[in-house]
């Protein structure tokens, strides 16, 4: 039972991770969790050897001693003995969230850090809802830092939000062909821009793939982004730029990831979820989903490499999962 149980603990899975808790909280509560479970389960029967036990000699009148062959179990590895039988399992976390934001996070477990890596190396990209508000300027470009500046906002309306929001997304995708590296006048060049699966062959600034309003109430606006490469004060930033640009200022109020590579929010734990059963069920779902993506994805890099297999079998006696 417990061999089934780590084999199926290798792989991807996502979890949704609440304002105002630190990503380094949550692999731990789900590393505590996991143990938990491996050593609620049912161990192994224990291992039988014969022993001489000294006793009276059956059907003997007299007090005589005699040694007789006799089967006891094994207590060398007995939980009582030896302590828990996983004192530690290795989880990785993929694209980070910092304190203040909130949305899908994924993590490996086991062999699935390796595909944590391949997720990486594809650039793959994600989605953000990120909230605004104009009329205030802070020094960390959100809502709860120090004020630095207040101005009106009722000049601003949804038309010229959507023209600063096409200008921006216009020159991030300029600057994604660059980062790309491609000759635009080669047909691979067009499929993959009418596709759009151009992809930075290196490291880049946040490039932003699509940007747009989904609703405006002033002083409130909430913007749905598109992006990689970027991480949650850079889209703190954008926000405040945005008020720059709209001729007043604004602040981030929040910022929730909706889609990381291929799991989105529907795939996402929740904290009460974050157990044994349900983290396996979900490593297990998204195994079939996790190769086919990141084989197409990563086709150019890999070739014919096979991707890490979640059902590797590991001994039940080892102390730490790899």
């Amino acid at each position: 039972m417990w061999s089934a149980g780590l084999a199926r603990l290798h792989g991807l899975f996502a979890a949704y991770k609440p304002p105002g808790l630190k990503w380094e909280h949550l692999r731990d509560t789900v590393e505590l969790q996991l143990l938990k479970g491996l050593n609620a389960g049912k161990p192994p029967a224990p291992e039988q050897r014969v022993r001489f036990l000294l006793g009276p000699a059956d059907g003997s009148e007299e007090k005589e001693l005699t040694l007789t062959a006799t089967s006891v179990p094994t207590l060398t590895n007995h939980p009582l003995v030896c302590g828990p039988a996983f004192t530690s399992l290795k989880i990785g976390v993929g694209h980070r969230l910092d304190v203040q934001a909130s949305g899908v996070l994924v993590l490996g477990v086991g062999h699935g850090r390796r595909l944590l890596t391949d997720m990486y190396n594809a650039h793959l990209t994600k989605d953000y809802t990120v909230r605004g508000l104009l009329g205030k300027a802070a020094d960390d470009f959100c809502e709860d830092g120090k004020l630095v500046e207040k101005s009106t906002y009722d000049h601003v309306t949804r038309e010229k939000l959507d023209r600063i929001l096409a200008l921006i997304q216009g020159s991030h995708q300029k600057a994604l062909v660059n980062y790309s590296n491609l000759d635009l006048k080669t047909q691979e060049a067009y499929e993959m821009a009418v596709t759009g699966s151009i992809r930075p062959m290196n490291k880049s600034p946040m490039l932003v793939t699509g940007i747009r309003c989904l609703h405006f109430a002033p002083p409130e606006f909430l913007l749905e982004v598109q992006c990689m490469h970027e991480t949650q004060k850079n889209l703190r930033k954008l926000v405040h730029e945005i008020g720059l640009e709209l001729k007043t200022t604004a602040v981030c109020s929040q910022v929730r990831r909706t889609r990381d590579g291929f799991f989105t929010l529907d795939d996402a734990l929740l904290r009460t979820q974050w157990d044994l059963y349900s983290i396996q069920d979900a490593i297990q779902a998204a195994a079939p989903r996790v190769a086919a993506e990141l084989k197409k994805s990563l086709s150019l890099e890999l070739g014919t490499q096979q991707l890490p297999n979640s059902d590797l079998s590991h001994e039940s006696k080892g102390q730490t999962l790899p």
